[in-house]
């Protein structure tokens, strides 16, 4: 499908991209939007390319920018040229990047994983602040973990906010979302050691006995795992407070077990 121009705010389409930032019409249609140069090239380098891409007029020309209209063109997408202000519009910034896209959203069951792909999995209970899920999506890119894995009532992973907090990893990392009476028996019938970051009967994070694949949990930002969802956990480690905070923020804390995770299971 050649590029076309639209220039009006009332287009259908544009209308219809411009709804994606709510989690109704985004929940209804599946689609969720990206913004920016380097998360859309993150995604198309994972094999991710969006049904619909938006470009401003007037952009500065880029060889990624283009890499991005032919991948689309040749997947049968959309691919739109608009004006900065509408494209201001449809990502809800006053000051847009170059390129959106609308994307499909993929398949989250826990059907998708194939747990001995790799020696981490993150794991987050009732997390509900976009912007650590976002963060916990970029620590399991940086430590290699093999994804995220959302358990019960989480932030939306498709929503604006957590997309753009995950800096791409929404497009490198598996997300998955269960409830925990469908994760606990799933976990235990295969391979898999269950971490979690607790205060209950909990041993030291470091030096701790972490096995491959290590499901790392965190629990809600307010109130923590719930103690039925600790007592479940093959081994409860703790970290060090030094000054007068009782815990850490929910997505540092899987950050900082994580990479002693890595350390352990690479030493």
């Amino acid at each position: 499908m050649p590029r076309r121009e639209i220039t009006s705010f009332s287009n259908p389409t544009i209308k219809a991209l411009r709804s994606l930032r709510d989690k109704k019409h985004r929940q209804r249609e599946r689609r969720f939007l990206a913004e920016g140069l380097r998360l859309l090239t993150d995604a198309r380098e994972s094999g991710r390319v969006p049904e619909v891409l938006v470009m401003a007029s007037k952009r500065d020309p880029h060889p990624l920018i283009d890499a991005l209209e032919r991948a689309v063109e040749a997947a049968g997408g959309d691919v739109i040229e608009t004006t900065p202000d509408i494209l201001s519009k449809i990502t809800g910034k006053d000051n847009p990047q170059a390129v959106a896209g609308a994307f499909a959203e993929w398949d989250t069951s826990l059907g998708t994983i194939e747990r001995d792909t790799a020696p981490i999995w993150l794991v987050a209970q009732a997390l509900r602040d976009p912007g650590n899920l976002g963060t916990m999506l970029r620590t399991g890119d940086a430590v290699g973990a093999g994804g995220l894995i959302l358990i019960d009532d989480c932030a939306d992973p498709f929503g604006v906010e957590a997309v753009r907090a995950s800096m791409g990893a929404i497009f490198t990392q598996t997300v998955v979302r269960a409830r925990w009476d469908d994760f606990l028996p799933w976990l235990r019938a295969g391979s898999g050691q269950l971490v979690a970051a607790s205060l209950r009967e909990a041993v030291p994070y470091r030096g701790a006995p972490y096995a491959s694949p290590c499901f790392v949990m965190v629990g809600n930002e307010s109130q923590g795992l719930p103690a039925a969802y600790e007592a479940a956990c093959d081994l409860r480690v703790t970290m060090p407070m030094r000054g007068r905070a009782d815990s850490l923020n929910a997505a540092v804390a899987a950050a900082v077990l994580a990479y002693e995770v890595l350390a352990t299971l690479e030493g």
